[in-house]
């Protein structure tokens, strides 16, 4: 209903073990979960708050491909293929820096990937949202220049930060399953 009353292009939730990832891009004013998620509620866990306990926990984009610059530019041209969803665990003592260094590369603009692409982070915990096929951008829309920030973050060892899981097979992020991904086009 968010979606045909022109509040939210794309909605998608997916889910590992006991954890639900809810991506969600929303047009004009905030929208909360905890406004359209509500009868998921009674099947829900709270978490604990600085305030107060709450079922929805923030997560922090970290890291993305492109800034929208309006609805007409956010549109996609046509429905993608797949909405992916995917997570990856990172070593408490390499958190600060994976963030310092994806920071860096957000700040510069010049590494190119998908335009839809996000990274958000919750504790050590990192959420990926992209879509297939990839439409490729980056933030300053120059794909003429190249990024010299990545060059950092590749002399780090980028492997050395991530928790590899026995489900994800050596990679660093692992697919989710989704519940539900819809959008407009």
């Amino acid at each position: 209903g968010l979606i045909q009353a022109g509040k939210i292009m794309t909605a998608a939730l997916y889910y590992y073990k006991h954890m639900l990832f809810l991506y969600c891009e929303a047009i004009g004013e905030e929208t909360r979960p905890e406004k359209y998620c509500s009868a998921l509620t009674p099947y829900m866990e709270t978490f604990p708050g600085i305030e107060k306990s709450r079922i929805w926990a923030d997560m922090y984009h970290i890291y993305y491909h492109a800034i929208p610059e309006g609805i007409d530019d956010w549109k996609r041209s046509s429905t993608p293929g797949l909405r992916r969803g995917r997570i990856a665990f990172l070593y408490p003592d390499k958190l600060y820096s994976y963030i310092y260094h994806h920071l860096n590369i957000v700040k510069e603009g010049l590494l190119t990937g998908d335009k839809y692409q996000s990274i958000a982070l919750h504790e050590n915990i990192l959420f990926s949202y992209f879509e297939e096929p990839k439409t490729i951008i980056n933030i300053r829309r120059d794909p003429s220049l190249e990024s010299k920030v990545i060059d950092d973050w590749l002399a780090v060892d980028p492997e050395s930060h991530f928790i590899h899981l026995p489900e994800c097979k050596g990679a660093n992020f692992m697919f989710l399953p989704a519940y539900f991904t819809l959008g407009t086009k």
